[in-house]
């Protein structure tokens, strides 16, 4: 029985589905909202690519390491993403939430907080994990700042960690949320969720 299995995870504005390859197109449609393979110090499929990527998620999810989810808005049905649970350790029952990306025209919205926040839920309370990991580029200034406002904090920097485009090499920032830390930041979460928009 594998600890992590296919789940839909369904918020107040998005909704999170197991990925499969009949959201191709959809998810062409949402990565060409502001050109997303275009950014150097991260990773995402340009439209020609997409379908390999549907395909190499799908076969860590086979081999244990990976459950990628596709982001919907709920409200429309519009793909919004991609997101995953990976680096997936069911001995010490530790998770990373990763691999993702949201169409630009919703990013620095609620999108972001929502579909963590139904995922750290998940993690903490169903699969009962002690921690749930982030990573992201030292260039990627936006992710890090959406990270910490998660609740998660700074473990550490992997220096020259991986090989990115160019052959440049990237320092990692690792972050966190451990378990005694999940209900103050749950409550958090749902805080910025409900709180009125001026």
């Amino acid at each position: 029985m594998p600890w992590i299995k296919p789940v839909e995870l369904v918020g107040e504005q998005v909704i999170l589905k197991p990925l499969d390859l009949t959201q191709v197109e959809a998810l062409v449609d949402a990565v060409r909202d502001g050109e997303l393979w275009k950014l150097w110090y991260t990773r995402i499929p340009a439209p020609e690519q997409m379908s390999a990527e549907i395909q190499r998620r799908l076969a860590l999810q086979q081999s244990g390491s990976m459950l990628p989810f596709y982001i919907e808005d709920r409200s429309t049905g519009q793909a919004l993403g991609m997101t995953s649970f990976m680096n997936i350790e069911p001995l010490h029952r530790r998770v990373e939430i990763g691999s993702t990306w949201y169409r630009q025209s919703v990013q620095r919205t609620l999108v972001n907080t929502e579909s963590k926040q139904l995922l750290l839920a998940h993690a903490f309370e169903q699969l009962n994990c002690i921690a749930v990991e982030f990573r992201t580029s030292s260039f990627n200034v936006r992710s890090q700042a959406a990270i910490l406002r998660l609740g998660a904090k700074l473990d550490g920097i992997l220096r020259s960690h991986q090989v990115v485009a160019g052959d440049i090499l990237r320092d990692t920032y690792v972050y966190s949320i451990v378990k005694h830390e999940w209900p103050a930041v749950r409550q958090n979460l749902n805080w910025l969720i409900s709180k009125p928009r001026g």
